[in-house]
């Protein structure tokens, strides 16, 4: 029996081998239409797309200016008022009325309370009583010594009664002083029992109440007065600012300008009255004191305020709006708008920063445009579209530019 091994019979391994060429007909078509697309030239009256253009990026811009700046320094400070009196009593007694009104204001001389005065009247009337006495007993010590001087000549009198005579005018004399001081102790204490404002200024809480006991040797007084028209800020500044300080207080007082304390109000303007004559050697600060007039009492005694006093006013600077210069690794840099509106970032050298505003030592010339706002996008050379705003609404719109 001979077996045909040229011509496979079974079915299974027909099928597999079929499967296969298909596979690769597949492949090869696959192949083909890839490089058709690669290489297939464009038909008649098709372009190739351009590549996309890269959109400008919006920034805010100012230009560079010339102006004088002013250079002021800050600090914490502390209302305090030029005067503040407690009015306490100086002679004992009961409260028989009390005049003023808390937080009212008073004037020097108003009637602040009154205490019985009935036993110092009586005190007075009997020290005049006892000086009157007295002074009557010296006229007639007087009328003595002047009979005996008179009776010494045709020896009427023995020597010793005249000198006698003499000496008792001499005693009246002194009682009758002692009798005067001891009356004007008597009516100076009458006048005690009247209690008038010592100063002009604003009444505080009452410390007594009408009827109550008081004494000279109570701790609290009646009542706190303080002035509050002018009112003075004391602030401190650091040791460095003393050549300047000293130098602006020779030319003038020294215009002081009061804020809030987080600095979102202002509240008042005044001038550099003392510049404390020591350095604090804990803190290395020199105290300072600016006096207002305070009109519309905008300032409190007590309160915390932040101060700010110019120091001098640098004339014709180069400046920018301060958030146009950035931080780099190798320093200071701004961006600077070209005519074509390409940037480029140049290094500069900044001086003193003042109301937003900071000068350029080296590095910028007046009338070039500088990026303020949307710095965080560019780079080199990058296309923008430039936005100018104007320097005082720059805090409002930083941040709106990225």
């Amino acid at each position: 029996m001979e077996i045909d091994l040229s011509s496979p019979e079974d079915p299974k391994i027909n099928k597999a081998g079929k499967g296969r060429k298909l596979v690769i007909v597949l492949i090869g078509s696959v192949a083909l239409g890839a490089a058709l697309l690669f290489f297939w030239p464009p038909t008649t009256g098709q372009t190739a797309l351009p590549a996309p253009k890269a959109h400008p990026t919006p920034v805010g811009t100012a230009s560079v200016t010339t102006q004088d700046l002013k250079i002021e320094r800050s600090g914490l400070g502390n209302v305090t008022p030029l005067t503040a009196v407690d009015v306490k009593v100086r002679v004992d007694g009961q409260l028989q009325r009390v005049a003023f009104a808390e937080g009212k204001n008073v004037r020097t001389g108003d009637l602040i309370a009154l205490i019985d005065p009935r036993p110092y009247q009586a005190a007075l009337d009997q020290a005049l009583a006892t000086l009157r006495k007295d002074m009557a007993q010296l006229d007639s010590a007087k009328i003595e010594d002047a009979r005996a001087k008179s009776l010494v000549p045709i020896r009427g009198i023995t020597m010793q009664l005249a000198e006698a005579a003499a000496a008792q005018v001499a005693i009246m004399e002194a009682t009758v002083a002692g009798d005067q001081a001891a009356v004007d102790t008597a009516r100076l204490n009458l006048s005690f029992a009247t209690i008038t404002a010592p100063i002009s200024g604003r009444a505080g809480l009452r410390q007594a109440e009408q009827g109550a006991i008081v004494h000279a040797s109570d701790a609290a007084g009646l009542v706190t007065i303080t002035q509050m028209q002018p009112i003075a800020v004391q602030f401190s500044l650091p040791q460095e600012e003393l050549p300047d300080l000293v130098a602006g207080q020779a030319k003038g007082a020294l215009p002081v300008a009061i804020d809030s304390q987080d600095g979102a109000k202002h509240l008042a303007d005044g001038k550099l009255a003392v510049i404390d004559s020591q350095v604090d050697t804990s803190t290395g600060m020199v105290k300072l004191k600016a006096v207002f007039p305070n009109e519309d009492l905008a300032l409190w005694p007590g309160e915390l305020v932040s101060a700010r006093i110019t120091l001098k006013t640098d004339q014709g600077l180069t400046v920018v709006p301060s958030p146009a210069v950035q931080n780099g690794q190798t320093g200071q840099y701004v961006f600077v708008v070209k005519p074509d509106n390409k940037v480029a970032s140049v290094s500069v050298a900044t001086g003193p920063s003042m109301s937003g505003m900071t000068a350029i030592l080296k590095g910028l010339n007046p009338g070039e445009t500088v990026v303020v706002s949307g710095q965080s996008r560019l780079t080199e050379e990058a296309v923008v579209a430039p936005r100018p705003i104007e320097a005082q609404n720059l805090a409002s719109t930083e941040g709106q530019i990225q």
